[in-house]
């Protein structure tokens, strides 16, 4: 029996910073000339254009968290304070987006009878399961499963415990939600070049899906789950890595990742489509994590894909920048808007290097 994607719905939080500002920001962080030049010639080549934070980071607006006075430097908070602030923003966010979610969907509270998280920017317990369970009135039966600090690709876990629990149990209905913000762990270390990279892509968002093994409602869309998979590239164990420092997380993010990936992914992909009955001129959709510009570049030569075969991820890139593994739940949603009627093929990538991929097909709920 196969799985359905039946809806996704996604969050950003209230700040909407244009990509220019935010450089004039971090700018303003640094006296060193050489860093501010450095700065600028980052963020110009990154191609966002708006991200979203859950702090202002703004003149007019002092944060509690970074900026101490308004017009001073940024503090530069420990690690317990960064979470707290995750807490606070992501306890009532996971659940007004589980809210929505579960509205637009075909089911009802009582329907779910699994609850699947993931983040890799905060940690607190209860986590958000537990308050998406008592604040939707959902049964205190449901069985709940968090994917901590996997990264980028931690969508593709969750769906595919989602899709073994669904294949498993006939009438299990499972959520499935995202939520990182990444914003929260931006680093003020002028010797560090890849943070200065991570501080220009990283964004704030979530993503909620609800998943069952029953066809969509007469009327509606969905993602039939054709295939799941997961590979690791032959090296780049030390190009890509998430650790938890005294200051906030800590990320490693080597320039060398574009290259690894473009050497690598033709070999993960073309496999993977096969074992799904398919190959690259068949899918319609490309749904490839942007994880940054020069990925998107790599991804598409190595593939040899058409020039416009990644404009969705091009558009996700440019409007939110990178959420992590929400990023992957926005690209399917704006993949559905656009009443596909061929296969879509998604990937992300992690530390290790990982790289995950899915098969999906759109299917519409026939008339009754």
């Amino acid at each position: 029996m196969p799985t359905y994607l039946h809806n996704i719905e996604t969050w950003n939080p209230e700040y909407c910073q244009p990509q220019e500002l935010a450089c004039e920001r971090m700018q303003a962080q640094f006296e060193d000339k050489r860093t501010q030049r450095i700065l600028r010639h980052i963020y110009k080549q990154s191609e966002i254009d708006t991200r979203y934070t859950c702090v202002p980071f703004s003149e007019k607006q002092a944060d509690p968290l970074f900026a101490v006075k308004q017009g001073d430097p940024w503090d530069n908070p420990g690690t317990g304070a960064r979470n707290r602030v995750y807490r606070d923003v992501s306890q009532k966010a996971s659940v007004d987006l589980a809210r929505n979610t579960l509205e637009a969907s075909p089911f009802d509270a009582i329907d779910i009878t699994h609850v699947i998280t993931a983040s890799c920017t905060g940690f607190y317990n209860p986590g958000p399961d537990y308050h998406i369970i008592r604040s939707l009135g959902l049964s205190t039966a449901v069985q709940r499963y968090h994917l901590g600090f996997m990264g980028c690709y931690a969508a593709f876990p969750a769906l595919r415990l989602a899709d073994s629990i669904c294949r498993s149990d006939p009438v299990a209905v499972v959520m499935i939600q995202c939520m990182e913000l990444c914003s929260l762990h931006v680093q003020l270390d002028p010797e560090n070049t890849e943070a200065m990279v991570a501080s220009s892509l990283f964004s704030d968002g979530a993503g909620c899906a609800i998943l069952s093994g029953s066809a969509p409602a007469p009327g509606k869309s969905a993602y039939r789950i054709d295939h799941l998979a997961s590979t690791l590239t032959p090296d780049g164990e030390d190009a890509m890595a998430w650790e938890i420092g005294e200051h906030g997380f800590e990320i490693v993010l080597s320039g060398y990742v574009p290259n690894i990936l473009g050497e690598n992914i033709r070999h993960a992909v073309h496999p993977f489509l096969k074992d799904g009955g398919t190959y690259p001129e068949k899918i319609q959709t490309w749904a490839v994590h942007p994880g940054g510009k020069t990925i998107l570049d790599r991804v598409g030569e190595a593939l040899e894909l058409p020039d416009d075969a990644l404009d969705l991820s091009r558009d996700v890139l440019r409007r939110y920048g990178n959420m992590s593994s929400a990023t992957v739940l926005f690209l399917l949603a704006e993949a559905l808007k656009n009443q596909p009627t061929g296969p879509c093929a998604a990937m992300a990538f992690g530390p290790g290097l990982t790289v995950e991929m899915g098969l999906f097909q759109p299917v519409n709920g026939e008339p009754a």
